[in-house]
């Protein structure tokens, strides 16, 4: 790894969309608890094939170097394992860049990595095809930003080197409110197509629409209780354009069921009924949808 590489840990769908599009304006090495396949093909949204040969390896088997940017793309339950055991093999501090939903692991890893944090809200959407693929399912845009806006050029370095490479990024200096609404839209979201395993699509459709519409309604409240700023198109419209714009993905979290793999439940859903029971707010579907969605992931006895 030179001095301007991006390490990317954790080659899941938005991993490895990340690595096949920053691979063409930069050194890239993808990491995971096992090494794919160098070679990698990407489908674009409008059905092209791109492939090329990455770097890849296994985390624990990283070459003692140290990258310019360490992005962890890991899921938030795996986050804090994934930042130690990458950090173990490193020979310098990287620039940690944190793209996982929820607002738990940000503040966390922002107080314990002794150089500069940037946070990444992305509504860019996609799909593993097997270990050799990632469908590039519905384009969206990625914020940059730091919470202590302590790393102003840094954020701008990387929102233009994502626009580069065809993922369109924008440095901001209000990345918390920006989280927090990506909480918004995973929670109006996520569990809800987790639940009836459908595309982000269909929630347009009915009986789901209605369901839709009162998730909203719940977040909206707990939002305004904890002082955040609606967007300016308001909080279904955000939603709802969202949808639109990844009509055609399978969320993050139907993956996981659909895989029977641990889902982000926590991460979503939890700083939001957390933020409820503090306010004395009654939340009876996403409360419903937690319940739900806790028994779906227990494992088989």
């Amino acid at each position: 790894m030179n001095d301007q590489t991006h390490l990317i840990v954790g080659p899941g769908a938005l991993g490895r969309l990340l690595a096949m599009h920053l691979a063409d304006v930069a050194p890239v090495v993808l990491a995971g608890r096992r090494a794919l396949p160098a070679k990698q093909t990407l489908t674009t949204p409008e059905g092209t094939l791109h492939t090329r040969r990455l770097v890849t390896h296994q985390v624990d088997r990283l070459p003692p170097a140290t990258p310019t940017f360490l992005h962890l793309t890991t899921k938030a339950y795996a986050a804090e394992a994934a930042y130690i055991a990458a950090m173990a093999r490193l020979a310098g501090t990287p620039t940690l860049v944190l793209w996982q939903n929820g607002y738990q692991v940000q503040p966390e890893l922002d107080q314990r990595h002794p150089g500069p944090v940037l946070c990444a809200s992305t509504t860019e959407g996609a799909w593993l095809s097997g270990d050799d693929g990632v469908t590039h399912a519905g384009r969206g845009i990625t914020y940059i930003g730091d919470l202590a806006n302590r790393h102003a050029p840094s954020c701008r370095e990387l929102a233009a080197l994502l626009d580069q490479a065809g993922l369109a990024a924008e440095a901001v200096t209000d990345i918390d409110v920006r989280l927090w609404h990506k909480l918004a839209v995973n929670a109006a979201i996520n569990p809800l197509v987790a639940r009836f395993r459908i595309r982000n699509g269909q929630l347009r459709d009915r009986p789901f629409r209605p369901m839709v519409e009162r998730i909203i309604d719940e977040v909206a409240t707990i939002m305004a209780a904890e002082d955040i700023a609606p967007p300016v198109m308001g909080w279904h419209a955000l939603v709802w354009q969202v949808v639109a714009g990844t009509a055609n993905n399978r969320a993050s979290m139907l993956q996981d069921v659909l895989a029977g793999r641990p889902t982000e439940r926590e991460a979503i859903l939890w700083p939001l009924l957390s933020a409820a029971h503090r306010h004395d707010i009654a939340t009876p579907n996403l409360s419903e949808l937690d319940a739900i969605l806790a028994r779906s992931t227990q494992p088989q006895r």
